[in-house]
């Protein structure tokens, strides 16, 4: 991955439509949209290091440094600016586990810090080094708001902070640190520097809007069939995208609470890519139709077979000219084929959807209703976004990871797990590739899945079904 200055890490200062939905959705169980990756150490990094190495990575990456700050009225979205106050030891912290130390033991830590909430008022990231694992090892969380970031953005940002040696001085943070002199934004001048952004760049914005105009109807005139036909096709298109998927709810799945627990997996990414070339598809789709996979097996136990699972997946928009950290995604559901029992079937049958997913006209709806979500007050937004995420069952999203061993203050790191937020789904599934493996964070609901060690053996059924495909 080539990487630019660290500053540029985290684009804009002004949040994005679809960045201020999840910021100022926050406020419901339901729609809380903070993630974390945890990493497994071979050994315990020293932490006069460890804590150096943060304090490096949040001068060289101002974000990091920056808290949100909301306008008086909602005509303008919210804005990172420095922290005055920031405090490096409030957001860099070390833990010990009880003997003795096991992995479910870790993993339910996870997640207790990813189902409690941000402090508002700081910068939206804390990083927990965890000491008292077994073996020696040790285990590294790192939480950040997604408005501040998707899932790739946070591998970015990673890779950029990890060093390539157990040697200090290996990271790709710049060797020169950005100094900050830009002012401290308060809720007034934001909105005073929006209402000025408009009468300044009135006339400039009605020149480009008559030349829009023009254009447009330059364009009616000599093609009006054609200029009617593709708004017809982008309104049809946003009507699929918004409309839920045709399955129901699981009614072993949909009965939910708020409740966080972290399950993981791996699988060699070699393996997994070629039984996705093998089926006639990518390593995505290899993953989803292992996942389809073991949830239909789960089903079968509880003698709750269900033909197709509303699934919910999202889309990366990213290209080689967005700035890192931010967000580029868009979300799409469908209903998935979970009844299907072959692999090479369901495979197929995926990799139609996300083609056809992606040449839709309105794929990048989501900032577009973004956009007036953001005027509607917190509890009308937090709602409808609460009921567009509570028609699916399973989320899941396969992020990129970094192709070689890295190193945090000086001990490796074995294993990089996801955990995604969960939008009232019962899992959350996110696959990170990290040196030949696929690591899979899963964030079940327990009291949707309520049997862990089965859900744990039906994920690897779901997946040898899918691995068997490989020559």
């Amino acid at each position: 991955m080539s990487l630019p200055d660290g500053g540029t890490w985290g684009g804009p200062a002004r949040m994005t439509a679809s960045e201020a939905v999840m910021w100022r959705a926050e406020g419901d169980l339901r729609t809380r949209s903070s993630g974390l990756l945890l990493e497994i150490l071979d050994s315990v990094p020293d932490w006069e290091r460890f804590r150096a190495a943060h304090d490096r990575a949040t001068l060289a990456i101002p974000r990091l440094r920056d808290r949100v700050v909301e306008p008086l009225l909602p005509v303008v979205a919210p804005t990172w600016t420095p922290d005055l106050h920031f405090d490096l030891g409030y957001h860099v912290q070390r833990m010990r586990l009880p003997a003795p130390g096991s992995l479910r033991e870790l993993l339910d830590l996870a997640g207790q810090v990813a189902s409690r909430p941000l402090d508002p008022n700081r910068p939206q990231w804390e990083a927990i080094l965890v000491e008292g694992l077994s073996d020696g090892r040790a285990g590294y969380i790192f939480k950040m708001h997604h408005a501040m970031t998707d899932g790739l953005g946070i591998v970015q940002l990673l890779t950029m902070a990890h060093s390539s040696t157990p040697e200090p001085g290996g990271s790709a943070l710049p060797r020169t640190l950005p100094a900050r002199s830009e002012p401290e934004v308060t809720p007034l001048s934001l909105v005073a520097d929006h209402l000025r952004e408009q009468v300044t760049g009135a006339p400039g914005q009605l020149v480009d809007t008559a030349r829009s105009a023009l254009g447009l109807a330059g364009r009616a005139l000599r093609d009006p069939a054609g200029v009617a036909g593709r708004a017809i096709d982008y309104g049809l298109s946003l009507r699929r995208m918004l409309n839920p998927p045709t399955a129901l709810r699981s009614p072993l799945l949909s009965d939910g609470g708020y409740g966080y627990r972290l399950v993981v997996h791996d699988i060699p990414l070699a393996s997994l890519k070629a039984a996705g070339k093998a089926g006639g598809g990518s390593v995505n789709d290899a993953f989803l139709a292992g996942l389809l996979g073991a949830f239909r097996i789960y089903h079968e136990h509880f003698g709750t077979p269900v033909e197709q699972l509303p699934m919910a997946i999202p889309i990366s928009l990213r290209d080689s000219n967005d700035p890192m950290g931010g967000n580029r995604f868009t979300g799409a559901r469908f209903a998935a084929p979970m009844s299907e029992p072959d692999p090479r079937a369901r495979i197929q049958l995926i990799r139609e959807f996300i083609l056809t997913i992606r040449a839709e006209p309105a794929v990048g709806f989501l900032e577009t209703v973004s956009t007036v979500l953001t005027l509607l007050p917190s509890a009308a937004l937090t709602e409808i976004v609460g009921s567009l995420t509570r028609v699916s069952d399973l989320q899941a999203s396969n992020i990129p990871g970094i192709g070689h061993p890295v190193y945090l203050a000086g001990a490796q790191v074995l294993r990089m797990y996801p955990m995604g937020p969960r939008p009232g789904v019962a899992a959350m599934v996110a696959m990170v590739s990290y040196d030949g493996t696929c690591c899979l964070g899963i964030n079940v609901d327990p009291q949707s899945i309520t049997d862990i060690p089965l859900f744990e053996k039906c994920l690897t059924e779901g997946f040898a079904e899918v691995l068997a495909l490989s020559p």
